[in-house]
């Protein structure tokens, strides 16, 4: 269980080294409350994908630890993911499911299924503007009607903590704009953003995030 101590992320003396010896970064301490809005931006290699893959548990620190809350994150992923959304870099969706479908599957994996589950699901899809394709397998989108399914997928729950690896590639400018907006929601209810982007530019005029971390560290 996460406790209430208000549901700090933090990152703990974490350095991350490959077998080859490689050493991506070390020794790094940061502190995420609710609220926080950061953005982590650095060219291509710099780290940014692998300190995302940490807090999102796909990868194991070689030394420190991450906590939310007093829960060890590495320890206990399952009770940590039930607080996380997250839109990876790589598409990794079911391609025999329609984006309703995914939905559905991830508010009742979350145990949220109710009788306002339906309309979240439309609501949120009518928002991104993913119309009639929504009822049709994810396998036959485009590749901006994929992400906006990984976006989609990530938010459905109000998640605590989002974790997103370049959500915007891939969307034309409304797309972006209603994604922009999906954030701020987030932030403003009290939700961690962590998210990686190289449209840093654009991003940062839209004033949501208040750290920006650069890499490599």
């Amino acid at each position: 269980m996460v406790d209430d101590q208000k549901k700090i992320l933090e990152v703990k003396g974490v350095t991350k080294r490959y077998r080859a010896g490689k050493t991506v970064f070390s020794g790094v301490n940061r502190t995420f409350g609710p609220g926080d809005g950061v953005l982590l931006s650095g060219p291509n290699g710099s780290g940014k994908t692998t300190f995302l893959k940490l807090l999102s548990v796909n990868t194991f620190p070689t030394e420190g630890s991450i906590h939310y809350g007093k829960l060890n994150i590495h320890e206990k992923p399952y009770d940590y993911l039930e607080h996380v959304g997250l839109v990876h870099d790589e598409e990794g969706l079911p391609l025999h499911l329609s984006a309703a479908e995914l939905l559905e599957w991830v508010l009742r994996s979350r145990e949220q299924w109710n009788e306002k589950a339906v309309n979240r699901i439309h609501s949120l899809l009518d928002h991104l503007e993913l119309d009639e394709a929504r009822d049709d397998e994810i396998g036959t989108y485009s590749t901006g009607m994929k992400k906006k399914t990984q976006i989609a997928a990530a938010m459905i729950t109000d998640p605590e903590i989002l974790i997103l690896d370049e959500p915007l590639r891939g969307l034309d400018t409304t797309a972006t704009q209603k994604t922009i907006t999906l954030l701020e929601k987030a932030i403003k209810r009290g939700a961690i953003v962590l998210m990686a982007s190289h449209s840093r530019t654009q991003v940062e005029e839209t004033g949501l995030f208040g750290e920006l971390m650069e890499f490599p560290l």
